[in-house]
Parts: C-alpha cells; sequence; structure tokens
C-alpha cells in the first residue's frame, strides 16, 4: 500500500514582514511555510521584528544595520546588542554588509559597520545575514579580515559560479530569491545549479522581487514555492527535494524548531 505523498514544507529565509504581518504569516502558513525569518534593518525594525517574534507563531527575528543605514554608525550598533543584553533572542545578526550600488552610506561607514557586526555574530554565536551588492571584492576582504561566522548566509544571491563558489569556500550558504526566476537571471540560476545541497536556502526578501509568475506585485512569504520552484529547475531536481533540503538548511542554521505540515 502506498502512503500518501507528504505536503512540502517551505522555509521564507529571508522577509521583511512591515505590514500585515499576522495576515502574511496565517497566509504563509496555510500555503505549507513553516518558519518565516523577519529581517532586522535598524533598531526600529529590529525591536519590531522581535515583537513579531514574540507574538507570532512560526516566526522567527534577526536584529542588524543595513548598509544603507550605516552611517547612523555605532549608537545604532550599541543599542542593537542591547537588544541581547536586556535578554531578546535573535537568531542571527543582519541583514548587514556592503552596497556599493545605492550608496545611501559612506563606504567607509559601511565596511565598519559590517565589520563590528561579524564581531557581533562571533561574541553571541549567532548566525549572520550578508547583504552584498556590487561589492563582492570588499565584502569578502572584510570577512576574512573579521572571520566567518558559522551560519553565514549570503541573502538575495545576485552573483554568478564565481562569487558562489567564493562564499562556500568561506564555509557561507547562499540563498536565492525571486531573481533567480528573472529571465536574465542565467547566472544566478548557473550558481544555483553548484551548491552543495546542504548549502542553500531559498527567501522572498518580501515585500520586495516577487518571482514569476507574479512578478511586478508586491511580494508575500506565501510566495517562496514559487523561488523554490525556479531553483529545482536550475538544479534539474523536484520542488519537492529542494523543499526539503533548503527547510533542513534553515532549521539547521538559524536554530529553528523542526516545521510541521500545516
Amino acid at each position: 500500500m502506498n502512503s500518501a505523498p507528504q505536503p512540502e514544507i517551505w522555509v521564507d529565509s529571508h522577509c521583511h514582514l512591515w505590514n500585515g504581518g499576522a495576515e502574511l504569516v496565517a497566509e504563509a502558513h496555510q500555503d505549507g511555510v513553516a518558519w518565516i525569518v523577519d529581517i532586522g534593518t535598524d533598531v526600529e525594525h529590529s525591536i519590531a521584528a522581535l515583537e513579531r517574534a514574540r507574538t507570532l507563531p512560526g516566526v522567527a527575528a534577526t536584529i542588524g544595520l543595513h548598509p544603507h543605514d550605516a552611517d547612523e554608525g555605532p549608537a545604532a550598533l550599541d543599542a542593537l546588542e542591547q537588544l541581547i543584553a536586556a535578554g531578546e533572542t535573535p537568531v542571527a545578526i543582519g541583514e548587514c554588509g556592503l552596497d556599493y550600488y545605492y550608496e545611501h552610506s559612506d563606504r567607509g561607514a559601511q565596511r565598519a559597520a559590517f565589520a563590528a557586526q561579524i564581531a557581533m555574530a562571533h561574541r553571541y554565536e549567532l548566525a549572520l545575514v550578508i547583504h552584498s551588492r556590487d561589492a563582492w571584492e570588499d565584502t569578502f576582504d572584510v570577512l576574512d579580515a573579521e572571520g566567518v561566522p558559522p551560519g553565514t548566509v549570503f541573502h538575495c544571491f545576485t552573483g554568478g559560479p564565481d562569487e558562489a563558489r567564493a562564499a562556500l569556500d568561506r564555509g557561507a550558504s547562499v540563498s536565492f530569491s525571486g531573481i533567480v526566476s528573472f529571465r536574465n537571471a542565467a547566472e544566478i540560476r548557473d550558481a544555483a545549479a553548484l551548491v552543495p545541497a546542504d548549502r542553500y536556502l531559498v527567501e522572498t526578501d518580501a515585500p520586495y522581487l516577487a518571482p514569476v509568475p507574479k512578478r511586478g506585485k508586491q511580494n508575500r512569504p506565501s510566495w517562496v514555492r514559487f523561488v523554490g520552484e525556479a531553483v529545482a529547475a536550475a538544479r534539474g531536481v523536484p520542488a519537492s527535494q529542494v523543499a526539503a533540503e533548503t527547510t533542513t538548511n534553515a532549521v539547521r542554521i538559524f536554530g529553528l524548531g523542526e516545521p510541521e505540515a500545516s
């Protein structure tokens, strides 16, 4: 007698539940998303993410200072660390890193804030969530200087095979967003094809970067399965395999509870 197929269980490893959090979380759970990692980008958003993690089922929070806000400097970083000292339990530091595309903050301030948050991840034995845009060389230089924390994740990976190998060689994992489903993202799909089964994640980065076939709409955590389907196509495997592998990886990296089928 054949048993019924098990439902796919997903983890959205990176999103921003700024508006409509309870509704979005409930919808995601109905669509097979067991966990959502709600990302802090500054002190205010980190505090809000921690509050949602306390009150919404299947939500975990990070705290971090985004490179766009790096000019806020040591005061913001001190305030983030005080959250941990006060007993808050984020699952990672970040998102942090370097963004030389927009350059909303001075590059030197970005590098200093990034280095400080790598040190914080080491200090509290937390995972690290990295944002890197048009800054691969400096991102790897800062990481090499500070040491790569276990559980480091390059979120919304936009590199190709060379950048993926450089991240993997340093012990990091890579997380694919809806960009992997875009027509002009062949290099990202090539990277998705080569990463080992235990070193990749999927994410929505909601409310940004809605995947095909939802492109152009405001993204939602429940749509992480479309990202997974695009990754599965790039890897030549069933979507159910990507769901199982990425869920296992997210649970391990972020220390999440074991997911249950909805």
